[in-house]
């Protein structure tokens, strides 16, 4: 692996440095489009690290849509105008939203420490009236017209299970623009196997359209662990016009 340039990329996470050698990689084209990256035994063997330090990074970059996996192993993603090495569906991951475009002038996100609805805090395996973390996630348009929002609620499991949401204590680093864009990740790391659960409909009564004429569309993800217990529930709503929206199921 080559050398960090910084004293903060020496003390990164052996996957990181790993994950970063291969994005380098792939981005200057010496895993081209299309082609198969080494086994795990071999990036181990290259990276002096353990296969699992192999197979998060190789999940991190999964998340990124940078490689795709199937049976006959991973695969450097297409690049544009490429043709997917893969089927396009295994390369479709839901992703937390507005992580990666967080820090965007047009996109607004927040964390805060308040109760959930009534109907959901039995499943967040909350008590009545308890707070509970929450992310709140718009993106505005040209004039400042929302296109999209979007509202998390996390689960006691969550907060449990997973370190890195567990750092944001009640009144404590909630601060603006908060970077969850590796959520998923993170529940991965925390050994969770995770189904995601979305149903998607138009909202009840007149105000099915936005005032520019477009549909709007509801989005409720649920997502669990493998002992079925929700660990985040969101409700997304948007512009039909504006967003496309992409999701899989765990069977």
């Amino acid at each position: 692996m080559a050398e960090p340039e910084t004293e903060a990329a020496a003390d990164a996470p052996l996957y990181l440095r790993v994950a970063a050698a291969l994005r380098e990689d792939l981005a200057h084209r010496r895993i081209s489009p299309g082609s198969r990256l080494p086994s795990e035994r071999s990036l181990s063997m290259r990276y002096h690290v353990n296969r699992q330090t192999v197979r998060s990074a190789l999940q991190l970059l999964r998340d990124e849509r940078l490689v795709v996996t199937d049976r006959r192993g991973t695969f450097a993603a297409a690049g544009a105008g490429g043709e997917p090495a893969v089927p396009a569906l295994a390369a479709r991951r839901p992703t937390f939203p507005g992580g990666p475009r967080a820090a965007e002038a047009l996109v607004r996100a927040t964390l805060t420490w308040e109760p959930p609805p009534t109907p959901l805090t039995a499943r967040l395996q909350l008590a009545p009236g308890e707070p509970t973390l929450v992310h709140r996630h718009v993106v505005l348009g040209p004039h400042g017209t929302a296109l999209q929002r979007a509202v998390s609620w996390f689960s006691r499991p969550a907060l449990t299970e997973i370190p890195q949401l567990a750092r944001y204590r009640r009144g404590r680093d909630c601060r603006q623009q908060p970077d969850l864009r590796l959520l998923y990740h993170w529940m991965h790391q925390a050994g969770l196997r995770i189904t995601h659960r979305e149903s998607v409909g138009v909202p009840p009564g007149p105000a099915t359209t936005t005032a520019g004429g477009a549909a709007r569309l509801i989005v409720h993800r649920v997502v669990s662990d493998q002992h079925g217990h929700a660990l985040e529930i969101t409700d997304i709503d948007f512009s039909a016009q504006s967003a496309a929206w992409t999701y899989e199921f765990s069977a």
